[in-house]
């Protein structure tokens, strides 16, 4: 494991918000870089239950087609700058509703109290039936990096790579009578800083969400979150985050064995602030699987130079893989 005080340049990516006691986190750091006077803290996290023993790595091989998840990348990148509140943004949100045309889709919109005031915040949730009681969620964030909105900044890989490798999930899950979990894909929205990663600045539209589905009684039916952020990296180097559900992270590498591609998972393991925070501090079994190691020492990360041409089908096609390897050994456990 790579401690904090061991990774040069401010890689790790920290909750910096404690919550009021007896409230857990109302706030969730994905703070990838420190910001200009952005303070970081620990936090804790609750205790899981482990989970059964894994069950047996035999069934057919997922096929997630990785020239169609980078293409649907570089049509959302062409798109330009897609912070929350923007034009841009609105034309991507058409561009999901499209694709998933004749699909049950449902959305959580509100408007979300930021620094630049008002602004328009919207979940898509994709969902497809299982006959087995209960959801396991797959999930990316859509918008961009705010601040950087008149850079000409495309974030294709932290904003397209995980919209993208969505669609192309709901390519495999369409149509097919699925025996076990109902599987729903949700875009989150609003997951980067209006201004800098501190407070209630940040994953607006997951600390929504999972707060809606807690009160209205959706959390009980999720079984697992898996989240997908910054994954197109043609250099793939999937990180374990310790903000995670462990024996959830167990069933992750589990399946990327199955497939062989576990030299691309978990090298290191790092403290993770993203949009699956809200769902652990309400118990749900979550896992973020993100490459926090994007260029040397992550030097493209929040910048114009997040390109498509540092993009590789080949990344969409493993971490797609290993996602639905994952939700199949879910299916089969007990």
């Amino acid at each position: 494991m790579i401690s904090q005080g061991r990774v040069p340049g401010g890689v790790l990516r920290l909750a910096v918000l404690l919550a009021a006691a007896g409230m857990g986190l109302s706030g969730c750091n994905r703070n990838k870089a420190a910001e200009p006077g952005e303070t970081r803290t620990s936090m804790t996290l609750p205790n899981l239950a482990e989970a059964s023993p894994l069950p047996p790595d035999i069934g057919p091989m997922p096929a997630i087609d990785g020239a169609r998840a980078l293409q649907y990348a570089r049509e959302i990148a062409a798109f330009g700058p897609r912070p929350i509140g923007s034009e841009n943004h609105r034309k991507l949100e058409d561009y999901i509703y499209a694709h998933l045309r004749g699909d049950q889709v449902e959305d959580d919109y509100f408007m979300a109290n930021t620094p630049a005031g008002k602004l328009p915040v919207r979940n898509i949730i994709a969902k497809y039936p299982g006959t087995r009681d209960g959801v396991i969620v797959l999930a990316g964030h859509y918008d961009t990096n705010y601040p950087l909105k008149d850079t000409g900044y495309v974030g294709a890989n932290d904003g397209a790579s995980s919209a993208a490798i969505l669609l192309e999930l709901a390519n495999h899950l369409r149509g097919k009578k699925r025996d076990g979990y109902s599987v729903w894909l949700l875009w989150t929205d609003g997951e980067e800083a209006v201004r800098q990663w501190s407070g209630d600045d940040n994953t607006y539209g997951a600390r929504h969400l999972a707060e809606i589905w807690e009160k209205d009684g959706t959390l009980k039916q999720v079984k697992a979150f898996l989240l997908a952020d910054m994954i197109g990296d043609a250099d793939l180097n999937v990180d374990r985050d310790t903000y995670s559900t462990s024996w959830l992270e167990d069933y992750v590498y589990k399946a990327a064995q199955h497939l062989g591609y576990q030299s691309h998972f978990f090298a290191r393991s790092i403290p993770v602030g993203d949009d699956h925070l809200p769902f652990v501090q309400r118990g749900v079994p979550s896992a973020d699987l993100i490459d926090f190691d994007y260029g040397y020492n992550n030097v493209f990360w929040h910048t114009p130079q997040d390109t498509m041409d540092k993009l590789s089908a080949r990344s969409f096609e493993i971490v797609g893989d290993v996602m639905l390897e994952t939700v199949r050994l879910l299916d089969k456990s007990q």
